[in-house]
């Protein structure tokens, strides 16, 4: 290949269903914000952005249609800061139409970096944006600085950024048996018009978060994840409890397999809660979560399903199948796994940042575009926001999954982008 010919990638494992499935309503397109303490310079951002994709050279690509599979190939576009127009998490790939993958934002004291999830997940989305903020700040506070630049965590090189994670931790294994397919419960009601989708945020204390979960003696994601089944069974009808409430929770894989990527890695459990056969009290939730997790939550089993999923693309015969027939088949596959899932929560976990940086940090926020609820959350200081992102205009559980952290001591500041909600 000559210097002057573009580079050209293939997409990884989680990656290949993304352009498949993208639509108006679920775009596939997530959103992750820092909220400064003070309003947000855009030419400053700008500056920012363009040292930010130095760090990260693959993120100048755009996605391809080839015969067999949809492809990365670099470019020389620039991403160009704009102030915040458009709705949350509105379409960003377009299959007519090659631009970047990513958008970047600003509102107030807001720097907003919206991803198509076929470039990245949560981990490697906000590896990007804590570059772009270091930047941004570095520069807008330069005389805070007199020493040089504060030491930066995240030191992997562009080649290890651009690593695809599942290839190579891939290896060929007997297909493990699969259990039985479920059909979930579905929240159903009124959507939003445009495949818009409805934000509402609480923002809490993170050390009384973790004492009330250490109290019930568990971890922060375990006591989270039983609260929005538990919110979520207060707004079935009973007739409806016969079907199990599904919570779809995304894995970090470079917890445990070793990657710098910034691309996909991750993996997913399920875990199914049957109201009807199991008791519906905090402790037999708590339980559940725990032994479900304890049991998923094993590199061996998460290779096991990461290999599972990687052996289709590995196989030969789905090789040779053009796309016009892949296509339709990823979109059946995906909507049989969509019937299995009742709401999906993510735990990004704590956001690091220099400390000589954090005086100038509120708070960071992550959510998603969605065609079902959606929760998920991120923590950074004394700050721990959950944000949920719905099609539906009721917010019936959003409310129930926030009361009952206030019953329980919480202090909860809700937000949400169509209208103040008092808890």
């Amino acid at each position: 290949m000559s210097a002057l010919e573009p580079r050209w990638s293939r997409l990884d494992n989680a990656a290949k269903i993304f352009p498949s499935t993208s639509s108006k309503k679920d775009p596939k397109v997530f959103r992750f914000s820092c909220e400064l303490t003070e309003p947000v310079d855009g030419q400053t951002l700008q500056f920012a952005l363009d040292q930010a994709m130095e760090k990260f050279p693959f993120y100048r690509s755009v996605l391809k249609k080839g015969l067999f599979w949809y492809y990365f190939e670099d470019s020389t576009r620039r991403p160009v800061v704009q102030p915040e127009e458009l709705p949350p998490c509105a379409p960003i790939y377009s299959a007519d139409r090659k631009g970047l993958l990513f958008r970047v934002s600003f509102f107030e004291r807001r720097i907003n970096l919206e991803v198509y999830h076929a470039i990245a997940d949560g981990t490697g989305a906000l590896h990007f944006l804590r570059t772009l903020v270091y930047y941004y700040l570095l520069d807008r506070h330069k005389e805070d600085f007199p020493s040089g630049a504060p030491a930066f965590d995240y030191d992997a090189s562009p080649a290890q950024k651009r690593d695809d994670g599942f290839s190579r931790y891939y290896e060929k294994r007997p297909k493990a048996p699969k259990g039985k397919a479920v059909k979930a419960y579905h929240q159903y009601g009124e959507r939003w018009p445009d495949g818009r989708i409805a934000v509402l945020e609480g923002c809490m204390p993170v050390r009384s978060l973790l004492t009330l979960a250490h109290a019930h003696h568990a971890t922060l994601t375990e006591f989270l994840t039983a609260q929005l089944l538990l919110s979520i069974r207060e707004t079935m009808r009973l007739r409806e409890t016969g079907r199990p409430v599904v919570i779809t929770i995304p894995v970090n894989l470079r917890n445990y397999f070793p990657s710098g990527t910034a691309r996909n890695f991750f993996g997913i459990i399920n875990l199914g809660y049957d109201f009807s056969r199991q008791e519906d009290s905090i402790e037999s939730v708590i339980a559940f979560v725990k032994e479900q997790f304890h049991k998923e939550l094993t590199a061996e089993k998460l290779r096991e399903r990461m290999n599972e999923l990687s052996s289709l693309e590995h196989n030969l015969l789905t090789q040779l199948v053009p796309l016009i027939i892949k296509n339709p088949v990823l979109r059946l596959a995906n909507y049989l796994a969509e019937r299995g899932i009742t709401a999906a929560f993510s735990n990004v976990g704590k956001v690091a940042m220099p400390p000589e940086m954090a005086r100038y940090i509120d708070s960071f926020h992550v959510f998603t575009s969605t065609n079902r609820l959606q929760a998920c959350m991120c923590s950074f200081g004394e700050h721990c926001v959950v944000s949920f992102s719905s099609p539906f205009v009721s917010t019936d559980i959003q409310r129930a999954f926030f009361r009952r952290l206030t019953a329980e001591g919480i202090t909860v500041e809700v937000t949400s982008n169509q209208e103040q909600f008092g808890i």
